[in-house]
């Protein structure tokens, strides 16, 4: 788990990623003891001064400018969202540490609104579920409960993606699914890396997946987007969906996540077989018990 400087942090694990060659250092610079570029080389590039920088990948200064902040960004050839991310790790570091004593250590109950369980138990040919921004399952429709025994109340879905043989074994995209649900949960917490839930996940999963541990310490930061989820089914075969993740206004961060296949596709046949197969033995809606209307 991250420690007390996300932003110093950020900063060393986004400079080690760097090739001196991408920036324009050559050869001839000398032994390199350290992956990526040295700090003295990112301030240079950066046109401030070394000890500065040293402060701030230290935690030593908290307080650097957004014409700084941006400098180091093109100097750490960060996109948009990265840069934006940077921006927010800065801003939020004085904060932390007034608001840590006060933030509760028991999450308060999710409170699905009840309109928003109507809607997904109403969408009989689109799967759809609801999820905090720790990748928690909270409510989810009788089709998404078909796609995946994951899809389900109290499931974590980042847990059962890296861990879970038979969830690597639905999706034939597995290698890029982990790297992206690491990736949006960074952009989840930005500054707080110190709320309780997230502690809680990230602890389990850098002890129980490698992997997790490895795409955890890059700090890559991408925001929630609509992609394609493809899937091997074990009872329709290959199907693929275009996933569309929803935030839910007046929540805490709550978000809907709705699939759909194209129409008159193939996936949507086959969509259409897999609602068919589980009609008949429909379940009542699935939601979290800990969750209130």
């Amino acid at each position: 788990m991250d420690g007390d400087n996300p932003l110093g942090e950020f900063l060393r694990a986004r400079r080690e990623l760097v090739r001196p060659e991408d920036v324009g250092i050559g050869a001839g610079t000398g032994l390199r003891r350290v992956r990526g570029l040295r700090r003295e080389e990112v301030a240079l590039l950066a046109g401030i001064s070394a000890d500065y920088y040293l402060r701030l990948e230290q935690g030593r200064d908290r307080n650097p400018s957004v014409q700084v902040l941006e400098a180091l960004a093109r100097v750490l050839r960060l996109d948009r969202d990265a840069t934006a991310h940077l921006i927010r790790l800065a801003q939020g570091q004085g904060s932390r540490r007034s608001t840590r004593a006060a933030r509760a250590r028991t999450a308060p109950p999710v409170r699905v609104p009840l309109s928003i369980r109507q809607l997904i138990d109403g969408w009989a040919g689109n799967p759809a579920y609801v999820q905090t921004r720790f990748f928690d399952v909270v409510a989810v429709n009788t089709l998404a409960a078909a796609l995946s025994p994951n899809y389900a109340p109290g499931v974590n879905l980042l847990e059962s993606v890296f861990l879970d043989p038979a969830e690597r074994a639905l999706r034939r995209d597995w290698d890029d699914t982990t790297e992206e649900g690491v990736a949006i949960l960074r952009a989840h917490t930005g500054p707080e890396v110190d709320d309780p839930r997230l502690v809680e996940l990230v602890g389990e999963l850098s002890v129980r997946s490698e992997r997790f541990r490895r795409l955890w310490a890059r700090h890559d930061v991408h925001p929630q987007r609509g992609h394609v989820v493809r899937l091997t089914h074990p009872q329709v075969g290959d199907i693929d969906l275009q996933s569309n993740k929803l935030a839910i206004g007046g929540t805490d961060g709550l978000i809907m996540v709705v699939f759909h296949a194209e129409p008159g596709s193939r996936s949507a046949e086959l969509l259409g077989i897999l609602g068919s197969l589980t009609a008949a033995t429909r379940p009542a809606p699935q939601e979290d018990p800990r969750s209130t209307g």
